[in-house]
């Protein structure tokens, strides 16, 4: 029996039952006083939490300061807890923005899977790569996930908790070769990424290459060739022909050219190393190159074979930072050419102006020079390899005319290095025509 009731039947005994009705209802009246006292300041917590629930923020909730001690106190300890919960919710979404900032701003291309391997975005390199617009990873890159390599490169890091790397090779629209990894995410990331895909466009190493390995296999054959000939004529010299002085005089003019061939070779070869070292560091000198043309053009009259030089070019033609004895090499591998290819006794023309602007040209001032001969021309899918080593449209006749296969590689690295551009046009039956484009002041 509680205490108070205890207390009451005491008291009856000892006074009137109207007083002791009294006392009855001054207890009642207290103890729910009390209790509506109590309940008014639980209510107001729960306002309050249900005012922050809605709103998402336990901190802007209204809390009005209780009245009793042990509510107080409870409200204490909510307000401690609102605030380490805020802390936590910034943190977390401070997590969230540097993970979504570094993924955004790799230099790699990378798509994010969800947890059944749908793509939930791409960077902006993947997006930039494949032509995708947007945050979602659609598109090419949608094609590019139902890849077979891929596709089963990412099944089994999914079921192995194991990174995965796989090659692809896509066809369009221009062949690419790509290295995939596929990497699992444990745990995921903050927008449910379970799987992480970084691509890695391998085309210009590839390219590199093969383009090296053709390179030491032309150079091979290009020597082996003329050193054949040297130890053929050799042995011929030594045994058969030792007393045939006719045939004997016939051999060593035809090892005598061979051995210039040979030195013309590693001549050029040495030049596109040296070229290449300093590819990178622009020239500080300059030169006039209306005068280096007409000192090409002279130095070359001996080997035109009946063909016709036509020279247009301004009295002076300035460039700043430019090597002069690059830019006659230029010259001279252009002339050359053009002599080599053209008609016998044909025209060669050549020209050079100020430019400031033009059609594929940059939009600045510079001197066009431009080197036209009357040949057969060239093919149009051929173009874009001319300037590769040792590549000949006519393998056969490149040789046969004493062409190297270097030119035109010397004369695009020597452009490079001043910062000019190399055009080339051409159609079948109708010449080639070799445009450099210079800076100038």
């Amino acid at each position: 029996m509680p205490l108070a009731v205890q207390v009451l039947f005491l008291a009856t005994e000892r006074i009137r039952p109207g007083e002791a009705a009294l006392a009855c209802l001054a207890i009642i009246a207290v103890s729910v006083a009390l209790a509506w006292f109590w309940l008014m300041n639980i209510q107001r917590l729960a306002d309050a939490l249900r005012i922050a629930s809605e709103q998402g923020d336990p901190l802007s909730a209204p809390f009005r300061a209780p009245r009793l001690p042990a509510v107080k106190d409870i409200e204490d300890e909510l307000l401690r807890l609102a605030r380490s919960l805020e802390a936590r919710a910034q943190l977390e979404g401070q997590l969230r923005a540097a993970d979504a900032t570094i993924v955004e701003r790799l230099p790699d291309p990378l798509i994010v899977l969800g947890e059944d391997t749908t793509p939930l975005r791409a960077n902006a390199a993947a997006r930039r790569q494949f032509g995708t617009r947007g945050e979602s990873a659609g598109g090419e890159l949608g094609a590019l996930l139902r890849h077979p390599a891929l596709a089963a490169a990412v099944d089994r890091a999914r079921a192995e908790g194991r990174p995965q790397t796989t090659e692809l090779r896509l066809p369009v629209p221009v062949e690419r070769d790509i290295v995939a990894q596929c990497i699992p995410m444990e745990p995921p990331l903050s927008d449910g990424g379970r799987l992480v895909i970084v691509l890695s466009d391998r085309t210009e190493a590839r390219a590199v290459e093969r383009m090296r390995a053709d390179f030491v296999a032309n150079a091979s054959h290009e020597l082996r060739s003329p050193l054949a000939s040297l130890i053929g004529f050799i042995e011929t010299l030594r045994g058969p022909a030792e007393d045939d002085a006719e045939a004997r005089s016939r051999f060593l003019a035809i090892m005598a050219s061979q051995a210039e061939r040979m030195k013309s070779l590693i001549d050029d070869l040495l030049s596109l190393s040296r070229i290449e070292l300093s590819e990178h560091q622009p020239p500080e000198g300059s030169a006039d190159l209306a005068a280096l043309i007409r000192a090409e053009v002279a130095a070359v009259e001996p080997i035109t074979r009946g063909a016709t030089l036509e020279v247009t070019v301004p009295e002076t033609l300035p460039v700043t930072a430019a090597d002069a004895t690059q830019l006659s090499q230029v010259l001279r591998n252009l002339i050359e050419n053009a002599l080599r290819h053209g008609k016998p006794a044909g025209l060669v023309r050549i020209e050079a102006r100020r430019v400031v602007a033009g059609p594929r040209l940059p939009n600045r001032p510079g001197v066009l020079l431009s080197v036209t001969d009357d040949g057969p021309g060239i093919p149009k899918e051929h173009i874009p390899r001319l300037t590769e080593r040792f590549y000949r449209v006519d393998a056969g006749r490149g040789r046969a005319s004493g062409g190297t296969g270097l030119g035109l590689a010397i004369v695009k690295h020597i452009v490079n290095r001043h910062r000019g551009q190399l055009l080339i046009e051409s159609e079948l039956g109708q010449g080639a025509c070799f445009k450099v484009w210079l800076p100038a002041e």
